[in-house]
């Protein structure tokens, strides 16, 4: 079957597009970008790489944490750092689990980078591939899935002021500039191809900006959990004395559209049931305030060496 060229929205950078044939016409020719032709393509190693996030991605408000599609943009503003995030009604905006196909391409890029590849913003790769490093299933019904969420990365729109060398410049970029599917003759996937965009690609070669997070990661089901993983490991690390964050800052650096006192409600939830991996969470009042603290648990080195091989932690009896 010829190739399907599968993006929703066509950021700055020129990107083909399929447009949908009228009844009795040929569907219209794919053509390739001039961004495509000028990249060369990196294909994905295969193996159980260790994941690696962006801490941009992981410190600051990109991403729906809901579950349900979320159309309203993000306008975030705190001193000189601003976010707007912009999404299609068609598709809804990137939510926090499309984000997993980010930490794929972020922990790939590091791991050639590391061994000395060299590296692009060309990635190839399978669906199995991806959808097996992020923990999900391999279903027909979890490759339709991960095409959405390619969809929703390419369709969402983000403009920052976030490693711009001057306040006043405006880079507007979407999460994927364009994807590519392969198929087979009976409509299986062969491959994905997908360029992602310098901002993204940048940060993640850059040593400094990318850390290792627990594998665990992905098993955390809700939205304003993960979120508070990957806020929790960017600020917190390994520091013995932890960390603590007002919950009002909390509310707003999570962008969620749901007031200050559900947002609460919702905390007090997690910090009951303590679900994130390798931290410890609790609520405290300090100066009239309420506050989130949360320290880095001990690890034991044989559980570490068991997760890092994909084994759950031994429990003592």
């Amino acid at each position: 079957m010829a190739s399907s060229i599968r993006p929703s929205a066509c950021p700055p950078a020129p990107c083909s597009a399929e447009r949908p044939p009228v009844s009795g016409q040929r569907p219209a020719r794919i053509t390739i970008s001039a961004e495509r032709a000028q990249l060369d393509l990196f294909r994905s190693i295969p193996g159980d790489l260790a994941p690696r996030d962006a801490q941009d991605l992981m410190a600051w408000p990109f991403f729906s944490l809901a579950k349900s599609k979320r159309a309203a943009p993000i306008d975030f503003r705190m001193g000189e750092t601003w976010i707007v995030v912009e999404a299609t009604t068609e598709h809804g905006m990137a939510t926090i689990w499309d984000a997993d196909v980010l930490i794929w391409a972020a922990s790939q890029l590091v791991e050639a980078r590391d061994a000395g590849r060299a590296t692009s913003r060309l990635m190839a790769t399978t669906p199995h591939e991806i959808l097996t490093f992020i923990g999900r299933g391999t279903s027909s019904r979890d490759y339709d899935r991960l095409k959405a969420a390619l969809d929703r990365l390419q369709s969402t729109t983000i403009a920052t002021s976030i490693r711009q060398p001057s306040q006043r410049r405006r880079h507007r970029f979407s999460w994927i500039n364009e994807w590519k599917e392969r198929l087979d003759g009976d409509g299986r996937p062969l491959g994905i191809e997908m360029i992602v965009p310098d901002w993204f690609y940048g940060g993640v070669l850059d040593q400094a900006l990318v850390l290792t997070i627990d594998r665990a990661y992905f098993d955390l089901t809700g939205g304003l959990e993960r979120w508070l993983y990957r806020i929790v490991r960017k600020h917190g690390g390994r520091q013995s004395g932890g960390w603590s964050f007002d919950v009002s800052h909390l509310h707003l650096k999570s962008g969620v559209l749901s007031p200050l006192k559900r947002f609460s409600f919702e905390l007090r939830a997690i910090v009951r049931r303590q679900p994130l991996p390798g931290y410890q969470l609790a609520l405290e009042i300090a100066l009239g305030r309420e506050r989130l603290t949360f320290q880095p648990i001990p690890v034991d080195p044989f559980d570490a060496a068991m997760r890092r091989v994909g084994y759950p932690p031994v429990e003592n009896p």
